[in-house]
């Protein structure tokens, strides 16, 4: 249950930002406001409900049969002039819980939308009539975020009679994805974005997490979960020091060169039994680690990184199917082989390297979210920030770190704007050992307001400090107390 809810709790809540003053000492009461639809679309309904702390209005829309909702919150005092969008996870747009009452708490008018979809692992929508919903697709990819910021800012302007200083983008993971299609395809929807954990290259990562099911299901060997934690505890082990420091975390996965077969007779105890590690486990765990290939060995995706939980892709979790990853499993059952029952734990090698390319052929100009062309929201004066956990379970940062190195070579200098910092010891989103963001909305704030790049995230855990630095570099320990930010140094 624990990883189910962390699965769908992939937006990150960042706080402590330097307020703008007041944007009005007077409290305007919580009406309707006249609304024009977006192009292509056309109102069907705004509503107003007072809250306990923000008047939310509801702007319902429609574009041909399908029903979108966006919803914005207007704080009933200390309204800072933001706006706020509020990303989605898995196949889920947005997110009116705990993200957009943090939103609206920390002063900022909040827009989050439900494209018209349904929760976070149900993609039932994804077919009509045996087809591609593609008025949804579209909607779920790209369109519905655009509208809800178009829609945010009248709302705003009508309602406290000004309009909207600064908007920001805030998610992770499905929302991060969001993040950079409103860079890549809206540069003029917000001034800041913070897109964590993003699920771009959509039409790769989407297909590549299902690849450690599909390696078991063929290899004819299913890797229990004690023994595939036992792998990453002796990758941990192996290179936990490259560092400088002994503290549990693998700083740089990529650079990890623990082969699985060093455990190979090793004695694992799982649930009170002896287990013996065989040749057969660490063929698969060095499969999973390299990450999907083609019919030469070529690679077609990063792999899982060394040091990150290998259950969540490769092992069994009570309530989840077992076919693989949901969102992996859904996306080639509903979209790619428009079968929704099918079980993708029977697909031959053959199969799913013929579904990774179709889901590029046909999806990544849709959903890829790939076109490493920033140029019109450098131009606009955005400001993007990205972090990635090195231990990200669920979308392995390779993908991200790849998309990075494609828009420097396409743009050159980018750090003027663009700026990606990894997370050592850190989950999808949140989670692990390792120090954790602590302010980077806030630290995008100042960039974007005040002038002041930042050169690391300020980030902690319960009991320590550390600062994560800007991509390429990565901190190494130099002297001092292991646990203070000041003992490190970026290189």
């Amino acid at each position: 249950m624990r990883r189910l809810t962390k699965l769908l709790a992939t937006t990150l809540l960042l706080t402590g930002l330097a307020p703008l003053a007041p944007a009005s000492a007077s409290t305007p009461n919580c009406t309707t406001v006249a609304v024009t639809a977006p192009a292509g679309a056309k109102i069907e309904s705004v509503d107003a409900v007072s809250r306990p702390e923000h008047c939310e209005i509801t702007v319902a829309l429609t574009h041909a049969d399908d029903h979108v909702k966006v919803v914005v919150g207007l704080p009933l005092t200390g309204w800072t002039g933001r706006l706020q969008g509020v990303g989605g996870s898995a196949y889920a747009a947005g997110d009116t819980g705990a993200p957009f009452t943090q939103a609206v708490k920390d002063g900022y008018a909040a827009v989050t939308t439900d494209a018209g979809v349904l929760d976070g692992l149900n993609t039932s929508w994804a077919l009509k009539n045996g087809e591609i919903d593609r008025t949804l697709l579209t909607n779920f990819a790209t369109r519905s975020v655009h509208e809800a910021a178009v829609i945010a800012k009248q709302v705003v302007r009508k309602h406290y009679q000004r309009s909207v200083s600064y908007s920001y983008w805030n998610g992770c993971s499905t929302g991060g994805r969001q993040g950079y299609a409103e860079a890549q395809r809206f540069p003029d929807d917000y001034d800041g974005v913070l897109a964590n954990a993003p699920a771009v290259n959509w039409s790769q990562f989407a297909v590549a997490t299902l690849w450690p099911q599909v390696v078991q299901g063929n290899d004819g060997h299913v890797v229990g979960n004690c023994v595939l934690q036992a792998f990453q505890k002796a990758a941990v082990e192996a290179c936990d020091a490259q560092d400088g420091v002994t503290n549990g975390i693998v700083d740089r996965p990529d650079r990890c060169g623990y082969d699985p077969r060093q455990l190979i007779g090793a004695k694992i105890l799982c649930e009170g039994n002896e287990v013996t590690v065989s040749k057969a486990d660490a063929d698969v765990m060095r499969k999973i680690w390299d990450g999907p290939t083609d019919e030469r060995g070529r690679t077609l995706w990063p792999g899982l990184p060394k040091g990150a939980d290998p259950v969540w892709l490769a092992g069994t979790i009570p309530g989840f199917p077992s076919f693989g990853f949901p969102v992996a499993a859904q996306w080639v059952q509903s979209f790619l082989l428009k079968q929704p029952g099918f079980d993708t734990s029977k697909l031959t090698y053959a199969q799913y390297r013929d579904l990774f390319r179709q889901s590029v052929r046909e999806f990544d100009g849709v959903i890829g979210t790939s076109d490493p062309d920033l140029s019109a929201f450098r131009r606009s004066g955005g400001k993007l920030i990205t972090f990635v956990g090195t231990n990200d379970q669920l979308i392995p940062p390779g993908g991200t770190l790849r998309y990075r190195d494609q828009v420097e070579r396409h743009m050159g200098y980018v750090n003027d704007f663009y700026r990606l910092f990894t997370a050592p010891g850190v989950d999808h989103c949140f989670g692990g050992n390792g120090p954790q963001p602590t302010n980077a909305l806030g630290q995008l704030v100042d960039w974007v307001e005040r002038g002041k790049a930042p050169a690391t995230l300020t980030a902690a855990t319960a009991d320590s400090t550390r600062n994560l630095c800007a991509y390429p570099k990565t901190s190494r320990y130099v002297h001092g107390d292991p646990k203070a930010a000041s003992s490190y140094r970026c290189v």
